[in-house]
């Protein structure tokens, strides 16, 4: 099996990186960055028609979506997915909660966040600001609470996402419990372990070493 992995700098395909070397597998990297506008590189879109990462090429195939990529290898291998009927429900899960759920109120608030600190007229400002504030209050904050909410105690009732052992659902929660936390540590001591543990496995230290950190520090 011959396996390339497209990762591009902060950014999500780090699990990619991370799913292989806890499978031992051998893999290459072609390490792209992002642009003055923290965007993917346009040239992104010669390897698969969307250019978004992470890409994997396997065997000639271009595999693209991060879950759908991790559940690909961990069916392959035979690792990392439960045995046990309910953790599998579980894994399933939180596989798509990831980007369905937890990833879009993270988002908007990464948006507006930038938004308030962007150059702009003067005059503009203060009507830009009262839109990210008003969406903030009335759909942000309301929706984080909410996610992070049950994403803390989701952990404080288990080891790991799934149940008790590590599995790809933990892999495919990392970017957005790392995101949340770079806002609001100290309100959930819970993620914050989970996030310790998962930084202190060897094969994250590895995927990090070759890739870089999940989400730039603030």
């Amino acid at each position: 099996m011959t396996i390339k992995v497209h990762h591009l700098n902060y950014s999500r395909s780090l699990r990619v990186l991370w799913l292989l070397e806890e499978l031992e597998l051998d893999y290459t990297i072609q390490l792209w960055e992002r642009d003055k506008n923290f965007r993917a590189p346009a040239a992104a879109a010669e390897i698969h028609p969307l250019g978004r990462f992470p890409m994997v090429e396997v065997d000639g195939r271009v595999l693209v979506e991060s879950g759908a990529v991790l559940e690909y290898f961990a069916k392959r291998e035979g690792k990392l997915e439960p045995t046990d009927e309910a953790e599998k429900l579980e894994c399933t899960m939180f596989l798509h909660y990831a980007e369905g759920s937890l990833m879009p109120p993270l988002l908007v608030s990464l948006i507006f966040a930038r938004l308030r600190a962007a150059p702009m007229p003067f005059f503009i400002k203060p009507i830009a600001r009262g839109i990210a504030d008003k969406i903030d209050e009335s759909y942000t904050h309301p929706a984080l609470d909410l996610h992070l909410g049950f994403v803390e105690k989701t952990l404080s009732e288990r080891s790991y996402f799934a149940g008790e052992n590590f599995s790809i659902a933990d892999i495919q929660m990392f970017y957005g419990v790392e995101a949340a936390l770079s806002r609001a540590s100290s309100k959930r001591p819970n993620m914050v372990g989970w996030r310790d543990r998962m930084t202190s496995r060897p094969a994250y230290q590895r995927a990090e070493a070759k890739g870089g950190k999940a989400v730039p520090e603030r």
